[in-house]
């Protein structure tokens, strides 16, 4: 099973994780971290790096970060560079993550990147317009024939 490791700031990765256990239950493999004010980058980095090998059963490492570019990112991608079998995914959101809990068993970790992509991007919905196309009259059908 791929491991994974979700990171942001504050208090996104911790809070991630309660909504996670409450979709999905208690999860093996899968470990949030925090990035919290009094943390420095490094300690960050250390952080992740240990949560990587906790996670790891040899199928590989999957990091879930908050912001592109942000600290917890930056410090995945040094990770990622730098060991075999981790990918990374920026800018997550809480479909991403419960459905990497259910879709990583027996998956590939490339596979499953391009799987939480699809979901990221799909989850993503103008309500308005979602609810103005449910309350649009029906189109009047006109049979001309009498049927």
């Amino acid at each position: 099973m791929i491991g994974i490791v979700v990171s942001g700031h504050i208090n996104f990765a911790t809070g991630m994780g309660s909504a996670v256990k409450a979709i999905a239950g208690e999860q093996d493999q899968l470990e949030f971290i925090d990035f919290v004010e009094s943390m420095s980058t490094d300690e960050l980095e250390a952080e992740l790096r240990q949560a990587a090998k906790r996670v790891d059963s040899g199928e590989g490492v999957l990091f879930l970060t908050d912001i592109p570019g942000g600290s917890p990112c930056n410090r995945a991608l040094a990770i990622m560079m730098d060991t075999d079998n981790v990918e990374l995914i920026a800018g997550v959101n809480l479909p991403m993550i419960a459905n990497a809990a259910f879709e990583r068993d027996g998956a590939e970790l490339k596979e499953l990147v391009e799987t939480l992509l699809d979901i990221g991007g799909s989850c993503m919905q103008d309500m308005r317009k979602e609810l103005e196309a449910v309350m649009a009259p029906e189109p009047e059908l006109k049979c001309e024939d009498g049927l």
